[in-house]
């Protein structure tokens, strides 16, 4: 079990009623939860989802926060600042005033950081730290008016050869503020991509999708991700770019496994991060199994930091592997079936 899992499981009797557990970790938890609790999730990790639907869990896949009648919420803490900003606005302006709200996180994960957000509304005490992990409590204090979500979008623009892109990011999206680098070196070469039905794995704001749409209005783009704010970003990108609408199609996954087939390209720069935590599964298997969803003349392209060893990966799976560049500490991988 999670050790924040184990740290709020130490103060069970602090629990009453209907529970909200917001962004819980994948384990036991919510099953070991004594009557008369309650608890249903508020996810937008769509892989976290999928198993606490496994689990016969009520779990809400949503980018805002379940309109029922909660009478607590136990946050866990998230990565970004911003986004548990955008939390506490979405669970304090729907709670009851004087209800409870927990906050556990990692200490490494910024936990006391985050317990000053938290105390923006409230007196909130520490009542728990072991594992490694802290334990918060706040009784709110005050039913702040809820934002709308274009209040809470940051945009940027970014300039390409080709055109000029605005870019729309909500709370906790990869590469929120501004470009990173990796896409920034995987850019110029989709020009080169095969037209037709492409996906863009992780496609986290939506740069990729938004200049391959750009390229080609005939190009049928997959936007395929495991976050819900990420999907959401990329619709918004699309629209403030006046894209079609018809030639874009954002679909939750919990890896490339749930992507569609017959793609004549996969485009990626892949996530090797899971909250705080390395984790090199999601980009591993794309690099195993993209081949399966590729019509036979389909081709993938990956920008991935120079230190990842993905090209034996590629080589087993299709043959070969070119590297096109290796340029401020990203190689541009490509591999085709037909070489």
């Amino acid at each position: 079990m999670d050790p924040r899992s184990e740290v709020v499981l130490r103060q069970i009797d602090l629990l009453d009623g209907e529970v909200l557990f917001i962004n819980p970790p994948r384990d036991s938890l919510l099953k070991q939860l004594p009557l008369p609790i309650t608890g249903q999730v508020w996810t937008w990790n769509f892989a976290d989802h999928q198993y606490f639907l496994g689990q016969q869990i009520t779990s809400h896949f949503l980018i805002e926060c379940p309109t029922a009648d909660f009478n607590q919420a136990v946050i866990f803490v998230p990565k970004s600042r911003e986004l548990l900003d955008y939390l506490l606005n979405q669970v304090l302006s729907q709670i009851k005033l004087g209800a409870q709200i927990f906050l556990i996180g990692e200490k490494k994960g910024g936990v006391e950081r985050a317990a000053k957000q938290l105390q923006v509304f409230g007196k909130a005490i520490k009542i728990d730290s072991a594992r490694h992990c802290q334990m918060w409590q706040m009784q709110s204090a005050q039913q702040p008016e809820r934002k709308a979500l274009q209040d809470w979008l940051k945009t940027y623009t970014v300039h390409t050869a080709h055109k000029e892109l605005s870019i729309c990011t909500l709370p906790g999206v990869f590469s929120q503020k501004q470009l990173d680098i990796g896409t920034a070196v995987l850019l110029p070469y989709l020009t080169q991509v095969k037209a037709g039905k492409i996906a863009d794995f992780g496609c986290g704001a939506g740069v990729i999708s938004c200049y391959l749409a750009s390229l080609n209005p005939e190009n049928q783009i997959y936007a395929l991700d495991v976050d819900a704010f990420a999907l959401a970003s990329t619709q918004l990108t699309f629209e403030i770019n006046q894209l079609n609408p018809e030639r874009l199609q954002v679909l939750p996954v919990t890896g490339i496994a749930d992507a569609p087939d017959d793609l004549d390209a996969i485009v990626s720069n892949p996530p090797f991060h899971q909250g705080i935590h390395t984790d090199y599964d999601a980009s591993e298997q794309l690099c195993q199994q993209a081949k399966q969803h590729l019509k036979p003349s389909g081709e993938l392209w990956i920008v991935a930091n120079r230190f990842l060893n993905y090209p034996p990966l590629l080589e087993r799976s299709f043959g070969q592997c070119q590297i096109l560049t290796d340029t401020q500490g990203f190689k541009v991988l490509y591999a085709s079936i037909r070489h």
